[in-house]
């Protein structure tokens, strides 16, 4: 089997691209690396002059500019941890940020093999999302249908209170899925021109989908040998 897969995933909210990241992360031994734990990261290194720019947007709420982010890509792409591979996840937003991410791999004589597209349907979104409950105190999650604690409204882990995040209550769920999509369209198209664009449905079970992939990904390595 090759290791070494550079790997993207892209969906919307709720269509499983953190839990599918983690199970290839497990699968081909490559890091799984999110835009959440990257600014999480930087934002502990106030020396670094990226992290103080960064930070001023955060603080305020904003969208991290494009060269911003992709100058964090990069730092993050440098590092020795991802010499075997790398699925990225929650980036890139833009088209902007795919370019970019053309360029930074061209510049480390790398490329993506695949661009996996979880499609997935608001009910299956709205199932997921409004369903999800997380503990106050140490931040475990839950779902009331699929993984429910053994007490209702009690963590299982520390006692502590669970609750609803306002971004899974279903207005903010359209808010999230409309602004989705206005930024998505451009960016599925652009790797679906460019001949790497995986689509398989999020609506299916994890283990479905992460058996697609496989598939998918056994073919590509069947075209290079």
């Amino acid at each position: 089997m090759k290791s070494g897969y550079n790997l993207i995933i892209l969906g919307p909210p709720g269509a499983g691209k953190g839990t599918q990241a983690d199970l290839l992360s497990r699968k081909y031994k490559i890091i799984h690396i999110s835009t959440g734990d990257m600014f999480r990261e930087i934002l502990k290194d106030n020396q670094s002059e990226l992290a103080q720019e960064i930070k001023i947007y955060v603080q305020k709420g904003e969208l991290v500019p494009d060269n911003l982010v992709l100058e964090m890509v990069r730092k993050r792409l440098q590092e020795d941890d991802v010499k075997n591979g790398f699925i990225l996840d929650g980036f890139p937003r833009t088209k902007i940020q795919a370019e970019g991410l053309d360029e930074i791999l061209d510049s480390l004589n790398r490329q993506l093999d695949l661009a996996i597209y979880l499609k997935t349907s608001y009910e299956t979104i709205l199932d997921r999302l409004t369903g999800r409950r997380v503990c106050l105190h140490c931040g475990a999650n839950y779902h009331i249908k699929y993984s429910p604690p053994k007490q209702e409204g009690i963590c299982d882990r520390c006692g502590g209170e669970l609750y609803q995040r306002e971004d899974d209550k279903e207005q903010t769920i359209r808010k999230r899925l409309e602004v989705y999509e206005a930024q998505t369209k451009e960016i599925i198209d652009y790797y679906q021109n460019k001949n790497i664009l995986f689509t398989v449905s999020g609506d299916l079970s994890a283990k479905d989908v992460l058996k697609k992939v496989e598939e998918q990904l056994s073919q590509i390595e069947t075209q290079v040998n």
